[in-house]
C-alpha cells in the first residue's frame, strides 16, 4: 500500500480542531429535534432554545468513544467490509433524480434504473458496495420509495448496502428489513449491517429528519456517516480553512450525539464540502478546492482516529465528456491517495449529483480499478526485483518468452476492461470511442448478470413487510 499523501501539517490540523471547538463553544449548533436536545440536556450541556453550546471536554471525550474501524457485514460474508485503517471502500453515486442518456438528453430516474445500477455495482470487481439511493426512482411514491429501494438492494446483490436517512420512521423500516435479512434486530445490534448518510444543514444546524435517522441507527448499533456539505462562499465563508473549521464543527457535533446515545456507535467522518461558483451561485464539486477539502478531511479524520468519507468521481459536467473525465479523476484520485476510507459517488455521477449516467458508471468503474491497482504500490519480493530474469535475458534480449513474465505479469500489470490499447488499424475496424464502448459494456453486464439467490422465506417476509407498510 502506498503511503498517504498529506496536504496539512500536524500543526495545521490542530489549528482547525481548535477553531471548530471555539465555534461549538461560543456560537453553538442548532438541533431542530427535541429528543436530541433532551440528550444534550441530560449530558449537562447549555441548551438555549434549539441551540446547544458544547465544551471542549465533552466533544473530545465523545470522539474517543468512536471505534477506529468496524466491520460492515454483507449477506454474503465474502463481501464483508472493514471500514477504517488502510481500507478503501468504493461505491456508486447517491441521490441523483435524473438519468443522463447516451444521446445527450436526460430523463427522470425510475425504479428500473435503480435496479440496473444495483446490478452493475453487484457485478463490479472494483465497487465494494451497491450503495444507497443510487438513483432516486421518480416513478415510485415517495412514502414507499425507501422500502422498494432497500428491497432491490437486498434482492439484486449480496454486497453491503445503505439504509434510508429520510427521518426516524424510514430509518426504522431499514432496520426492520435488515433484521429480517440477518436473523433479527438483536443479531444486527451486535454486528452492523447498515450504514446511512446523515447530513448537517449548513451552517451549524441539523434538521429533524436527519436527527431522527441518526438517533434510530445509533440506538440500533448501526453505522452512520456524519457529513457536512459546506458551500464555500454561500453556506460557508469564502475561505478554505474557515470552511474546513465549520465543516469540522458540524461533524464533531453529530458524532458527539451518536456517542451520547450509544457509546461505541460506528461512525464515519464525512466531508462533501465544495464551493459556490461566484459567477452562477451553483454548487461546484469538480473543483480543485473540492479535492483539497477531500484531502484535508482524510487527515482530520485520522487525527480523531475515526474512518473518513468523501465524494469520489465528482464533476460539474452535464454530459459524459472530457470535463467529466478530468474533474472526476482529480477528485477520485484525491480521495484515494489521501486515505479516504468510504468513497461515495465513485461511479456514475454528473452535474454536482443531479444525474447518473450508465456510460460514466462504466468509465468510473474502470478508473476505480486503475486506482486500486495504483494504490498497491510496488512489490519488492524476489519476483518483484526480477534479478534472475534480468540475468537470464542479459544484454539485447527480450522478456516476452520468459517463465517469469508468464508467471508474474498478472500480479504486476492490470488489464483494462474498458480502455482501448489496440493499434490504430485494429481500432479502425469499429472506431468505437469510450462512450460507445461503455454503452455496449453496461448493456452486456446487465444481460449476463444473475442476482445471487435470496432465501425464499426471507424474501417472503420482506415482501410481507413492504405490503404492511405500504
Amino acid at each position: 500500500m502506498l503511503p498517504k499523501y498529506n496536504v496539512l501539517t500536524e500543526e495545521q490540523v490542530l489549528i482547525i480542531h481548535n477553531e471548530s471547538i471555539k465555534i461549538l463553544e461560543e456560537i453553538g449548533m442548532e438541533f431542530e429535534y427535541e429528543p436530541a436536545l433532551k440528550v444534550f440536556r441530560a449530558q449537562g450541556l447549555k441548551v438555549e432554545g434549539n441551540r446547544v453550546h458544547f465544551t471542549r471536554e465533552f466533544i473530545e471525550g465523545k470522539i474517543k468513544l468512536a471505534p477506529a474501524e468496524f466491520t460492515l457485514h454483507a449477506r454474503n460474508p465474502e463481501h464483508d467490509l472493514v471500514c477504517g485503517g488502510e481500507n478503501i471502500i468504493y461505491m456508486p453515486g447517491y441521490g441523483a433524480p435524473f438519468i443522463q442518456l447516451a444521446d445527450g438528453t436526460r430523463r427522470k430516474s425510475t425504479m428500473q434504473d435503480y435496479e440496473n445500477i444495483v446490478k452493475l455495482a453487484g457485478a463490479s470487481k472494483n465497487l465494494h458496495m451497491t450503495g444507497g439511493t443510487v438513483a432516486e426512482p421518480q416513478d415510485i411514491p415517495d412514502e414507499i420509495r425507501h422500502l422498494k429501494m432497500i428491497y432491490s438492494s437486498i434482492k439484486n446483490s449480496d454486497k453491503c448496502f445503505m439504509g434510508s436517512a429520510e427521518g426516524r420512521e424510514r430509518a426504522q423500516d431499514s432496520i426492520e428489513m435488515a433484521g429480517l435479512l440477518f436473523g433479527g434486530k438483536d443479531v444486527i445490534k451486535e454486528k452492523p449491517v447498515l450504514i446511512s448518510l446523515i447530513n448537517s444543514l449548513t451552517p451549524l444546524k441539523y434538521d429533524e429528519r436527519m436527527l431522527g435517522a441518526l438517533m434510530a441507527y445509533a440506538e440500533a448499533g448501526q453505522a452512520v456517516v456524519i457529513a457536512s456539505l459546506v458551500m464555500a462562499g454561500s453556506t460557508g465563508p469564502a475561505a478554505l480553512v474557515g470552511t474546513l473549521a465549520l465543516q469540522n464543527a458540524e461533524v464533531l457535533a453529530g458524532i458527539a450525539l451518536a456517542q451520547s446515545i450509544n457509546p461505541g456507535t460506528p461512525v464515519v467522518y464525512g466531508s462533501t464540502s465544495a464551493l459556490s461558483d461566484m459567477r452562477t451561485g451553483s454548487l461546484s464539486i469538480g473543483s480543485p478546492e473540492t479535492a483539497l477539502f477531500i484531502s484535508a478531511s482524510a487527515q482530520i479524520a485520522r487525527f480523531y482516529g475515526v474512518p473518513s468519507r468523501s465524494g469520489g468521481a465528482l464533476n460539474d459536467s452535464k454530459i459524459v465528456d472530457a470535463q467529466a473525465g478530468y474533474e472526476s479523476m482529480m477528485t477520485l484520485m484525491a480521495a484515494s491517495v489521501t486515505g479516504i476510507n468510504f468513497v461515495l459517488h465513485t461511479a456514475g455521477i454528473l452535474q454536482y449529483f443531479m444525474a447518473i449516467s450508465y456510460e460514466k458508471f462504466m468509465m468510473d468503474d474502470e478508473m476505480a480499478g486503475m486506482l486500486l491497482h495504483y494504490l498497491k504500490g510496488f512489490n519488492f519480493d524476489e519476483d518483484g526485483l526480477a534479478y534472475d530474469a534480468i540475468a537470464k535475458v542479459g544484454p539485447g534480449g527480450h522478456f516476452l518468452t520468459q517463465k517469469h513474465t508468464r508467471r508474474n505479469h498478472k500480479k504486476e500489470f492490470r488489464t483494462p476492461q474498458l480502455s482501448d490499447r489496440a493499434a490504430f488499424d485494429a481500432w479502425s475496424k469499429e472506431k468505437l470511442d469510450t462512450n460507445q464502448r461503455a454503452h455496449k459494456q453496461w448493456q452486456e453486464v446487465l444481460a449476463n448478470y444473475v442476482p445471487p439467490q435470496l432465501d425464499e422465506n426471507i424474501d417472503k417476509k420482506l415482501l410481507e413487510f413492504i405490503a404492511q407498510r405500504s
